[in-house]
């Protein structure tokens, strides 16, 4: 039996670093043919960067993504290299794969299936191709297919498997959130079978604006058993000995399938021991592992070396300040501790514990004085009204002012601390502490959070987050005895609620039919449709659930209809 040594390159590459992009993929190359690799298998759009959105829409980029195109095809030898690119026929874009060899493009494949639901937008862009891609290298067919074609039961690969191919490559950009990895297996294990080829399946990685993708490329033989997998969150070149199979004597391409004719270098003989299989051990190392790579992406591919984060000595905060560490180093981390009349001694004493353990720099600056300043301005114009939550929201502001002077000034870049619960219900505050360039937790539910400050403790190897912090109850500390019970349901009451009715677009009906009281589900579903003005407003945050606010969830500000009982018909 034919055994194929192919290598799939999980590169993290940078959305219009096309000449980077295409250097990462030429040493990749260069190590995978050091190797004994056969064929290499890139990621999905792995010179444009994954996603270039309205970029595909500039003739400018398209036209600098084929001279790059081109450019690496010239350096690349006799192992094939299978790359994703933009391709331009007669003012038609398409999501395409390249087949290099020998300095030149030997072959092209336009995606067939264009996804155009959740954060996809992908027929906003492109024309779709039709038909397959088999690459006859002799001994073995190998199929060609980019990610949302093999997701779909009757995409190419089909076609391309009754066109003799018994091994099926697929170039993917497939973002993360929760346990998505297992759902990847179960479908190339499912493919495989389906199709009766090994199945190759090359995913990118790293953090783009919202979205985090997690790699986990992986190879499956026709049995539909993985055989290798990459590492999660992290650059890897995976190389696996495929048991690849024999095509049927005779038999040739379908119709709609086209062929193109290769020499692939011979097996250099020796079996290649497959890596370990490594999985996350729990959803909350996983997603710890996401907000980690997400927040280095975000800061470094935009420019920036440190970041600068409000400590409260709460709960949210503090996880912050452990993913900022995490992803770039205890030295790039600074806090800012503003307190007020109202913040607690536990507080302090929490927030200086935290940058202690940490190893990141700490200053204090107290917002008293400001807030008086604010009283006596605003005196003569709130003149006979009682304080409420506008002077919440003051103290709030200030400290959002105060952060974004020292970004100014220090060319910091402040990561906000509020989480999903917080945002769905519009428990934060505009220009306050909403004010920031990246919201790392933003799409993290506040249950979630305890689990992950806990599930880092547990992983640390001396005193990390204050343990106190998943003790002591949230407050947002802006007056006297607050407790964030009192303007929101218990979390553990909420943070369900809020995953039925945003993640599952469940009606007020089908919440309530899960044993929650009825006054309850309707005052949460009203908190969230009336903050859709304050989400918009709000800084991008790295993707981690099914349906996060911003690209995946995207609903009027100005909206009469809510799902929650209040709606009319008329």
């Amino acid at each position: 039996m034919p055994v194929l040594r192919v290598a799939m390159a999980q590169l993290n590459q940078t959305v219009g670093d096309l000449g980077a992009n295409a250097a990462a993929i030429a040493r990749a190359a260069g190590e995978a043919e050091s190797c004994g690799a056969q064929i290499m298998v890139c990621p999905e759009l792995s010179i444009p960067g994954y996603p270039p959105e309205d970029l595909i829409l500039k003739p400018s980029f398209v036209s600098a993504n084929l001279d790059a195109l081109r450019r690496l095809s010239s350096g690349i030898g006799a192992m094939p290299v299978v790359v994703g690119f933009l391709d331009l026929d007669a003012g038609d874009v398409f999501d395409a794969a390249a087949v290099l060899q020998h300095g030149r493009i030997a072959g092209v494949y336009r995606k067939n299936k264009l996804p155009n639901y959740g954060v996809f937008d992908e027929k906003r862009y492109f024309t779709p191709g039709s038909g397959g891609l088999v690459l006859d290298t002799g001994p073995l067919r190998i199929g060609v297919t980019i990610c949302e074609d093999i997701w779909l039961a009757d995409g190419p690969h089909l076609e391309e498997a009754r066109s003799g191919a018994t091994v099926i490559v697929n170039l993917s950009a497939s973002p993360y959130h929760r346990g998505k990895w297992r759902q990847r297996r179960h479908l190339i294990s499912a493919r495989a079978r389906e199709a009766d080829a090994a199945v190759v399946y090359a995913n990118l990685v790293g953090g783009q604006d919202e979205l985090v993708f997690d790699g986990f490329s992986m190879a499956a033989d026709r049995e539909g058993r993985i055989l290798a997998q990459a590492v999660g969150f992290t650059e890897q070149l995976l190389i696996v000995d495929l048991p690849a199979g024999e095509r049927p004597p005779g038999l040739d391409a379908s119709p709609g399938v086209r062929r193109v004719s290769l020499v692939l270098p011979a097996h250099p003989g020796a079996m290649r021991a497959s890596p370990a299989i490594l999985c996350p051990t729990s959803a909350e190392e996983e997603i710890h592992e996401a907000l980690v790579l997400a927040t280095r992406d975000y800061v470094i591919k935009n420019g920036f070396t440190d970041v600068l984060i409000g400590v409260s000595g709460g709960v949210d905060s503090a996880l912050v300040a452990s993913i900022a560490v995490d992803a770039l180093g205890p030295h790039h981390v600074h806090g800012l501790f503003m307190p007020s009349r109202f913040t607690s001694p536990e507080s302090r004493e929490d927030a200086e514990a935290l940058c202690r353990n940490l190893g990141v720099t700490l200053q204090t600056v107290a917002i008293d004085q400001a807030m008086g300043v604010y009283r006596e301005l605003l005196a003569p114009l709130f003149v006979g009204r009682e304080e409420d939550i506008t002077e919440e929201n003051i103290q709030a502001r200030i400290r959002g002012n105060l952060l974004m002077a020292l970004s100014n000034k220090l060319g910091h870049l402040v990561l906000t601390t509020g989480n999903k619960s917080e945002m769905a219900c519009g428990y934060a505050t505009l220009y306050g502490d909403m004010a920031g360039g990246f919201a790392v937790i933003k799409d993290v539910l506040k249950t979630m959070v305890f689990r992950i400050v806990a599930y880092r403790n547990a992983k640390a190897a001396g005193p990390w987050l204050p343990p106190r912090l998943l003790t002591k109850a949230p407050s947002a500390e802006l007056r006297p005895n607050q407790r964030d019970s009192d303007s929101l349901p218990p979390y553990d009451v909420l943070d369900p609620i809020l995953e039925a009715y945003v993640e599952e677009d469940l009606p007020v009906e089908s919440i309530v039919s899960r044993g929650f009281p009825r006054e309850v589900v309707r005052r949460v579903t009203r908190l969230v449709d009336r903050a859709e003005y304050k989400r918009r407003q709000a800084p991008p945050g790295a993707k981690i659930t099914s349906k996060a606010f911003g690209r995946d969830r995207r609903l009027p500000i100005t909206n009469r209809f809510f799902d929650n009982g209040e709606s009319s018909c008329s």
